[in-house]
């Protein structure tokens, strides 16, 4: 056998692969990709033009010395280049996702039109405040049934992401706590079950962290909780539903116990989409709490943005809410700047971004939720539950479910590797869920739990879909805890085999070197 410079190949032979073949990584029509600089070389190009006429150079000395480096491909490589790499991803619209905490649901393709109407899809950001004043209503609006949804009495739009929105509303509590005199308040407390970037971000933002650990249950320790509160504590930043697919039923009394000690509540709002419609975040004494509009909102999920992480602020908070923001003055609609802020808005923490947000995630959002509705809304939180437990009853008999006796769980179930036996893990499923045709769920993550398994199937996923993944789960598990060393070296079926993720984690190799070429003794 040898082994294709593009991809890892295994040193023995395969089934249906003889001794001493040569293989060229090719499996039926998923066909072997090299890297685009293996395909055309650098000495052409896919375009003939004509001898540039020379002239003074106006590069001031910065003129390449060297060759580019770049390949010449002709239009039918350059595109079949990028289609069959297209086809070694896995999409939404594929098959299921069921990565846990992710909430990769499906995307209208509604949505998608109407954030690509005239107007919406190529509005500049310099573009005159009067000549987009349809753009603004259509963010006014959204704003209006973000904080209708949350009950909560402001948002800001222009945070760009989960994580950006969590910086959005700790900034907002370190303003006023400022205003207040209360510098001394330092720590920012999280919970085991909250988002892994909440210490992260209250660490960014000049906070010390201090953990609160958890019940047998998977809640927060209420208790341990009330006791850590005092004059050095800023707040808490909690997740809820937490990590671990459970609703806080303490989440009120948490809240009076940290706003009596001086604090402020951060909500992850991450988990939205389990509560969306059934319970407003406002009404649990929540300060600020951001919404991933990729997630309950269904706009487009990953590949670095376009995103959006709107905060919604409690009254308390909103004095201290960013620049700039929309707001309607009679039948005009005004961006609000530092210019134009006045005595009305004079205490905000500053700005976040240029300019104002995502134009497209806004539309999308809006047109998801006017085709929702009321009820609609609401049966997206309530079919997304129903799906989860139906996943983590379909599969508690073969995986380790530690909270499956703490009542139904919320929008993902979670399992663990505790019973497995000597030598198998988590990421043993994982990979052979790739040979049967699915996406692997969340791994080792939340880690509260040991080889967590965090699957959420979303409500966009029907019944039918969800009884084929559990079909398929279950057969791993069953594999796994049967001893079955085919497992061990799952996937057979992808692209690629499993890689030494050790070796590929200290030593990446993120650069193409071009190999060298052998050359002739003198």
């Amino acid at each position: 056998m040898t082994i294709n410079r593009s991809g890892w190949r295994p040193t023995t032979p395969q089934a249906g692969e003889a001794s001493g073949e040569t293989f060229t990584g090719n499996r039926a029509l998923m066909l072997e990709e090299p890297l685009i600089f293996e395909i055309g070389s650098t000495e052409t190009t896919g375009v003939d033009f004509a001898e540039a006429p020379s002239g003074k150079s106006r590069l001031g000395g910065l003129e390449r010395s060297k060759a580019i480096g770049l390949p010449g491909l002709s239009e039918p490589e350059a595109v079949r280049h990028y289609t069959r790499l297209s086809r070694q991803n896995y999409a939404i619209d594929l098959g299921l996702f069921p990565l846990g905490s992710c909430t990769m649901k499906h995307n209208p393709r509604l949505n998608e039109r109407m954030a690509r109407l005239p107007g919406f899809a190529d509005l500049h950001p310099m573009t005159p405040v009067d000549a987009c004043q349809g753009a603004f209503e259509v963010i006014h609006q959204l704003a209006h049934w973000l904080v209708t949804l949350t009950g909560m009495h402001s948002v800001a739009m222009s945070p760009k992401a989960g994580a950006h929105g969590e910086l959005c509303g700790v900034l907002a509590i370190r303003a006023a706590l400022d205003a207040k005199g209360e510098q001394a308040r330092k720590v920012l407390l999280v919970p085991e079950s909250a988002h892994g970037t909440n210490p992260a971000t209250a660490a960014f933002a000049g906070f010390s962290v201090e953990d609160i650990p958890a019940t047998e249950a998977g809640r927060v320790n209420l208790e341990a909780l009330k006791a850590r509160l005092g004059p050095d504590v800023a707040g808490v930043m909690i997740t809820n539903p937490n990590t671990c697919g459970l609703f806080e039923p303490d989440m009120r009394a948490i809240s009076d116990a940290v706003h009596a000690a001086g604090g402020y509540v951060y909500c992850d709002g991450a988990n939205f989409n389990a509560i969306v419609g059934r319970v407003r975040p406002g009404d649990l004494g929540i300060d600020a709490m951001h919404i991933n509009l990729h997630k309950t909102f269904s706009t487009p999920h990953g590949g670095g943005g376009p995103g959006s992480g709107p905060v919604v602020f409690s009254e308390a908070l909103t004095p201290y809410a960013p620049l700039p923001f929309v707001e309607k003055q009679g039948d005009h609609f005004a961006l609000v700047e530092e210019e134009t802020a006045g005595e009305h808005h004079a205490s905000s923490f500053g700005r976040m971004v240029a300019f104002h947000g995502q134009m497209g995630m806004f539309t999308r959002a809006l047109t998801y939720i006017l085709s929702h509705g009321a009820d609609g809304l609401r049966q997206v939180a309530e079919d997304s539950v129903l799906n989860a437990n139906y996943i983590l009853r379909s599969m508690e008999d073969v995986l380790d479910a530690p909270f499956a006796k703490s009542g139904p769980c919320m929008h993902e179930a979670i399992f663990s590797d505790r019973g497995l036996p000597e030598g198998f893990s988590t990421i043993d499923i994982a990979k052979g869920l790739i040979d049967e045709g699915f996406h692997p769920m969340t791994v080792y993550f939340p880690l509260v739990v040991h080889g967590a398994m965090l699957v959420e199937p979303t409500e966009t996923e029907s019944k039918a879909t969800l009884d084929q993944f559990i079909h398929a789960f279950r057969s791993v598990a069953e594999k796994a805890k049967g001893g079955d060393l085919a497992i061990k070296t799952a996937p057979h079926f992808a692209p690629r085999r499993r890689l030494d993720e050790t070796l590929a984690a200290r030593k990446p190799v993120l650069v193409y070197k071009e190999p060298q070429r052998a050359e002739a003794a003198e």
